[in-house]
């Protein structure tokens, strides 16, 4: 976010025009265009038409917040001087470029290209007095592009403040129209920023048309993302940046809501569980890999494969952790197993950091990192046929007790409808009594196989093999 927003240079010579414009409208009886706005309901703004060359793009807008620091240089110049020609062709360059990979186009935004040259605007978008464009930067930004001169826009109020602003663009961002989408991190720093404003969870998962846990497991998301960020800073200043993670979003909500349920019973090992399948987003592995990773991952299946490259630096015992001025008050380290699986992620997460930045690690310190990436991969792709191996045998293992597990529930639902059926009279006699009888053979045939596979059979099986004894 901009430190300060202040007046654009142009301000005024804007406001004059825009006042100049909306009399215009006013006296026409122009069309309008509606926004929310405070808590008063809805406001309906006069269109004018406005130079596309006059206007300021918005340095506080969502739809690039997470892009903005991956040039800080860049980014402190925008901070800085939002205003200025090299902020402004920063935030130019942001909104046209796609939000997981900035090297590429935007896909959606030529597709908006291609529309506005083949239709025109059909949508006006939204400016304050003073020419901030609020909703419609990437619109204005594709009309510059064709050479357009002019935008169709709404004027807020005289008053709007920069809290204005922000409040009006993500209303109008959240709308269920033909809108481009914020991008899933972008989403992440809307709903912190919503919630630091001081509003409540339950009326942002409303205006963001989600259920609360949905909110609550993606502020969990965000809050690993940071911590990740933060661990992964190398020696050198590289660092992970929140745009690395924008591909994630399926991954980091699935282990959201597996960690918040098993942290209810076993808070280490949700710990392990993360840590594993962190490591795992890391190096790209996809969802349906990612849930092999159960809590007992590491030790089961990583552990013992390790080259010393990828072992933790800090496996040692765990020992409790004393508050200074407090001698007599001790909070339990994290356990061995969880320090082991932690240390191997954070070893990745370094990795990752240098492999991603060339001007803040050496050509050693790079080749280095793709190294422990390269050893990690072949380790994860060993541990994760391993696991998926396991799985299959275990599901194997269970899908016999399961089936007639579910067989004996829908007969407790056949008893169940029996009764009602005679109550009614409405019991077809000839028919159930074929059912049993086909019952009865498929019976027959179970005890075959079970007569065959225990030689000392228990209760159940002793009962199956005596129930379908030829009488």
């Amino acid at each position: 976010m901009a430190a300060s927003f202040g007046m654009p240079p142009e301000g005024e010579t804007i406001r004059a025009l825009v006042q100049e414009r909306l009399k215009q409208a006013a006296a026409e009886g122009s069309a309008k265009v509606t926004v929310d706005w405070r808590d008063a309901g809805q406001r309906h703004l006069y269109v004018i038409a406005m130079p596309v060359s006059m206007l300021y793009f918005n340095p506080d807008t969502h739809r690039v917040r997470a892009q903005r620091t991956l040039d800080p240089e860049r980014n402190r110049i925008l901070n800085e001087r939002p205003w200025s020609e090299e902020g402004q062709e920063y935030l130019r360059y942001l909104l046209t470029r796609d939000p997981k990979d900035l090297g590429k186009t935007d896909p959606d935004y030529t597709t908006l290209l291609d529309e506005l040259e083949q239709f025109g605007q059909r949508d006006p978008g939204i400016i304050s007095p003073n020419g901030i464009i609020v909703d419609g930067n990437t619109r204005c930004a594709a009309l510059r592009e064709l050479g357009r001169e002019h935008i169709r826009v709404g004027v807020l109020p005289e008053d709007t403040s920069r809290h204005d602003i922000n409040r009006v663009e993500l209303a109008l961002q959240l709308r269920r129209d033909k809108r481009r989408d914020y991008s899933y991190l972008n989403r992440l720093i809307a709903v912190e920023e919503e919630l630091a404003a001081g509003r409540k969870q339950e009326d942002i998962a409303r205006e963001f048309n989600i259920k609360i846990p949905t909110l609550q497991r993606d502020r969990w998301v965000y809050e690993l993302i940071n911590d990740s960020i933060d661990r992964s800073r190398t020696g050198g200043g590289a660092s992970l940046r929140l745009v690395d993670f924008e591909d994630h979003q399926e991954k980091l909500r699935e282990l959201a809501r597996d960690y918040a349920k098993l942290a209810a019973t076993d808070p280490d090992a949700a710990e392990r569980l993360k840590e594993s399948r962190l490591a795992m987003v890391l190096l790209g592995l996809p969802k349906t890999t990612l849930r092999l990773a159960e809590p007992d991952f590491y030790e089961r299946y990583l552990e013992k494969r390790l080259p010393d490259s990828l072992r933790s630096e800090a496996e040692e015992s765990a020992d409790p952790v004393g508050i200074p001025g407090l001698d007599d008050v001790v909070i339990p380290d994290d356990a061995a197993d969880v320090k082991a699986v932690r240390g191997l992620t954070g070893r990745l997460l370094r990795a990752d950091a240098a492999r991603r930045a060339p001007d803040k690690a050496s050509p050693a310190e790079i080749n280095a990192a793709d190294i422990v990436f390269a050893a990690a991969k072949d380790v994860f792709e060993t541990a994760t046929e391993l696991a998926d191996r396991h799985n299959r045998l275990r599901k194997r293992q269970t899908a016999v007790p399961a089936r007639v597990t579910d067989a004996a529930e829908y007969i407790d639902q056949c008893a169940a409808e029996f009764a009602e059926s005679k109550a009614k009279r409405a019991l077809d006699e000839d028919a159930f009594d074929d059912a049993l009888i086909t019952l009865r053979e498929s019976l027959a045939r179970l005890a075959k196989q079970a007569g065959r596979a225990f030689t000392s059979p228990g209760d159940g099986v002793d009962w199956l093999l005596n129930a379908t004894k030829d009488r």
